[in-house]
């Protein structure tokens, strides 16, 4: 296979950067007196299972089910719905208040059977998806200003609900979905599940197919019968559910509601991540495997800097770098000139083989 196969696939970004962090990780690992393969040893600490790559997978688990989300409506609408960070802080909320009841905010009982909460905070999900769906496509609202209203509303109605307060549900019930089921972490558990379900959607049906018509050309998607509008809303009310399930799962994993810190810039991740899966931002097809492995190299970068003792204060700067190299690459002129320089190449190898 040549390179430019190679490089010209659509899994070749993702699996590239990821290789480019597993190799940083090696070097780093090999200077500092270590194996070389330490970042891939997986044993079991205290009876759950611990290393580098199960805690990738695991704090990882929240961004992957964003991505998720997050690629339809970037494929569907050529826009990203920035409140999904909010809205976790706000289902979060939901779920936690619902499970502790009367004894908020500090509850060790549950005051309804965890699957209430569980659907309650996902219910609400889904009400901020159709929320931002509506504005977007029957509104005909740019994307990021439709989602910038949840974006400062959906996290201060989570104070709200929470009245202000951290609400703690220290229950191990509620603690299983950010926790472990066994040696396992369930978060791994229900990012599968969300991932799997979505791609057996797109699979068996054919909405993965409308959305990637509606993001190539809406009207003529509409010409051809498609309802448009309704595919576009869909994608939003499908990513509310997701961030609705990742802000139960972060809640889980601290057992309480902190609407003020749960999903906090977790929307810039999901979007970075779409973009590392090598994912137009400009709409239209999508890889959602792409997706999953840039939200997992994005969790690799941090507990690469964590373990190189960088500070977490740097951290947004690397993933600002990557943004703008992504989006540059995928920019028309940048596009262009490479297009440009290949048949420039190609002219000048023929011209050697026909003098030669």
């Amino acid at each position: 296979m040549s390179l430019k196969k190679i490089t010209s696939h659509k899994m070749f970004l993702p699996v590239f950067c990821m290789i480019l962090v597993l190799c940083a990780n090696m070097i780093y690992d090999a200077s500092q007196g270590s194996d070389f393969y330490e970042f891939f040893k997986v044993g079991i600490t205290n009876g759950y299972l611990s290393g580098r790559l199960v805690n990738i997978l695991n704090r990882g688990s929240e961004t992957a089910i964003l991505a998720v989300g997050m690629t339809l409506v970037v494929s569907a609408s050529a826009g990203t719905d920035i409140s999904v960070g909010s809205v976790m802080a706000l289902c979060a909320s939901v779920c936690c208040v619902i499970l502790a009841g009367p004894a908020a905010p500090q509850a060790t009982e549950l005051a309804a059977p965890l699957i209430v909460g569980v659907l309650g905070g996902i219910a609400i999900g889904a009400l901020c998806g159709a929320f931002n769906g509506a504005l977007v496509a029957y509104l005909n609202i740019q994307p990021m200003v439709a989602t910038l209203i949840l974006w400062t509303a959906a996290r201060a109605t989570g104070l709200l609900v929470c009245n202000n307060l951290i609400v703690y549900v220290r229950n191990d019930t509620f603690g299983i979905l950010g926790g472990f089921i066994g040696m396992f972490p369930t978060p791994i558990l229900v990012a599968a599940i969300v991932i799997a379900a979505v791609a057996l959607l797109l699979k068996l049906s054919a909405m993965g197919l409308y959305v990637q018509s509606v993001g190539i050309n809406k009207k003529a998607s509409r010409i051809a019968g498609l309802n448009s509008k309704r595919i576009i809303f869909l994608c939003y009310l499908l990513c509310g559910v997701c961030a609705a399930i990742a802000g139960v799962v972060a809640s889980s994993r601290i057992t309480s509601a902190d609407s003020n810190n749960i999903g906090l810039n977790y929307e810039l991740d999901a979007i970075l991540a779409v973009a590392l899966g090598g994912n137009s931002l400009g709409g239209g097809r999508f890889n959602l495997a792409g997706s999953i492995i840039g939200a997992y190299t994005i969790q690799a970068i941090t507990t690469t800097m964590y373990n190189m003792k960088i500070s977490t204060a740097v951290t947004p700067v690397f993933k600002a770098i990557v943004v703008i190299v992504i989006v540059a690459i995928q920019a028309p002129p940048v596009k262009a000139w490479f297009k440009k320089l290949s048949a420039r190449n190609a002219s000048a190898s023929a011209k050697g083989v026909a003098n030669a």
